[in-house]
């Protein structure tokens, strides 16, 4: 069975920079589509962004545009989520996800989801 696996999530100041990481392994590993969720405290999970396979696509949300870059290497395979300019808002438990066939930006359309890694911005 495939597994997901954060990593590069911490405690940051407001302002600075993280680089969040996602390597998958146990299994056929196809991810048309890879991306990141997040789920600030006491809120709904949420989409972030999301990367066709090739990465010749990329999805944001409106709320990390121009902030948050998504990049994939499907050597390895891996995905990676840089975030500059953090906010206080962006404090949340991220997740990694993967869909095997097709583009999805809803929480019920990818196939593997991670753990989780906190990130968590101070003001």
């Amino acid at each position: 069975q495939v597994q997901l696996a954060e990593s590069g999530g911490g405690l940051v100041q407001a302002g600075g920079s993280l680089r969040l990481s996602c390597t998958a392994s146990g299994g056929t590993f196809i991810s048309d589509t890879m991306g990141w969720f997040r789920q600030p405290p006491g809120k709904e999970r949420e989409f972030v962004a999301a990367i066709s396979r090739g990465g010749g696509s990329t999805v944001y949300a409106d709320s990390v545009k121009g902030r948050f870059t998504i990049s994939r290497d499907n050597a390895k395979p891996t995905v990676y989520l840089q975030m500059n300019s953090l906010k206080f808002e962006d404090t949340a438990v991220y997740y990694c996800t993967a869909r095997n066939f097709g583009f999805s930006v809803v929480t019920t359309g990818y196939d593997y989801w991670g753990q989780g890694t906190q990130v968590t911005v101070s003001s």
